[in-house]
């Protein structure tokens, strides 16, 4: 059996937010909204590589909410990992190519403490290619089904796991 080479790694977040026991009582997932010249919008998890400074995986979570949404997680709880081939980014300088690589994608379940958009950094912000656009869907099967969330292993895993996901975030979880 061979093992691919991973060559980027990523941490990306289903970020809750809201209290099911709250006023309306629905919690609302958190996307950002890409759109870029000539191609069509398609809605992504806060999140993405895990660089050289940063010491964990989820230590680089923390460092990309806080650049793409000037956001706060708190309840932070390991959801799922995707692997898919490396397509590098041209853009990208430091990407590497490596035949056969993979790029492996962390999705962390956690709960959104506090955000200020005027407070996000870095080059989305900076350097933008296109649109990231912030918007809240329910956290229900019909709100995910209606924005084309990517990649799609994330929107069928959410759609068949609505109910998991929140027990993730369940008091009684430990």
């Amino acid at each position: 059996m061979t093992v691919r080479p991973v060559v980027k790694r990523t941490a990306r977040a289903i970020l809750l937010a809201g209290e099911p026991g709250s006023g309306s009582g629905e919690l609302h997932l958190i996307l950002i909204k890409r759109t870029k010249p000539g191609e069509d919008p398609y809605w992504i998890t806060p999140g993405g590589g895990v660089e050289a400074g940063d010491e964990t995986v989820i230590a680089a979570l923390h460092r990309e909410v806080d650049e793409e949404l000037g956001a706060k997680v708190v309840d932070v709880v390991p959801a799922f990992v995707d692997t898919v081939l490396h397509v590098p980014d041209p853009a990208d300088p430091d990407d590497r190519t490596v035949p056969g690589g993979v790029k492996v994608q962390h999705f962390f379940v956690c709960r959104l403490a506090s955000m200020d958009l005027a407070l996000r950094h870095g080059p989305e912000v900076d350097e933008p290619r296109g649109t990231y656009e912030v918007v809240r869907v329910p956290f229900t099967r019909e709100g995910i089904a209606s924005v084309e969330v990517v990649p799609a292993s994330l929107r069928d895993y959410l759609l068949e796991n609505v109910e998991g996901v929140r027990a993730l975030l369940a008091d009684d979880l430990g």
